[in-house]
């Protein structure tokens, strides 16, 4: 039997960025960002925008009970090498592309009266126009493709490392690789389709599950992704 062994877990971990290195300050806001919950034990990587102080800076994280794990390479990475400190590599960029094409649909507002009960609620309607993008060329690794308010309809695959972020449904006529997230607005019934789910991430309305995740059954599949009324995501296979 080996000595050593590799195993994966998956951690949650949380980005602290600052525009400051003034200690005083930087102690001042953490006290009011943390006062909202327990953050106890919270995994902490480091990226600032200035020269900082880091040991300082790492022993007032941990006065906070955080727990500092590494740095955003840049700015910190020498001072973090230097006191041997974990470095990551800075995030790569990536690339807003314009769909292909775009069909806007204007809202049609109602000029009947309505007649309304006492125990009728009244809910505002909205008249924001909702939007259909469509894109016909492969996504390709650091691409990116957004829909604010409206769905997304990819008549092509994904790269890994690509993303498609809707505040509506997504629809994908391809593989889905890297990134697929519907319902970014906090749209509960949004859905995902796709004709083989190979993703990195699946995100509902911020529920969310990466690729080690995802039931294996449903793998390289035709697949439909929708929340349940646990707000779980629930997966279930598509007849095509």
């Amino acid at each position: 039997m080996a000595d050593i062994r590799i195993t994966g877990r998956m951690v949650n971990f949380s980005r602290l960025t600052f525009d400051t290195n003034d200690l005083d300050h930087i102690r001042q806001q953490l006290i009011q960002l943390l006062a909202t919950d327990d953050y106890t034990g919270t995994l902490v990587i480091i990226d600032s925008s200035v020269t900082q102080e880091l040991i300082a800076l790492i022993q007032l994280l941990i006065e906070f009970k955080l727990q500092p794990m590494a740095v955003i390479d840049g700015l910190l990475g020498d001072d973090a090498r230097a006191i041997q400190f974990p470095v990551l590599p800075p995030d790569q960029p990536v690339q807003r592309i314009k769909a292909t094409s775009k069909v806007v649909q204007q809202p049609t507002p109602s000029t009947e009266p309505t007649a309304i009960t006492e125990t009728e609620i009244l809910v505002p309607v909205s008249t924001a126009q909702h939007a259909t993008i469509y894109h016909d060329e492969i996504l390709r690794t650091g691409q990116s493709l957004v829909e604010d308010n409206g769905d997304i309809i990819l008549t092509a695959s994904m790269n890994s490392g690509s993303e498609v972020i809707a505040s509506g449904n997504i629809f994908i006529y391809g593989t889905a690789r890297g990134r697929v997230i519907a319902g970014a607005s906090g749209e509960q019934t949004a859905r995902i389709f796709c004709q083989s789910l190979e993703a990195e991430l699946i995100s509902i309305a911020g529920t969310y599950c990466v690729a080690d995740d995802i039931p294996k059954e449903y793998l390289k599949q035709a697949v439909q992704i929708h929340l349940n009324n646990n707000q779980e995501l629930e997966f279930a296979l598509l007849s095509i």
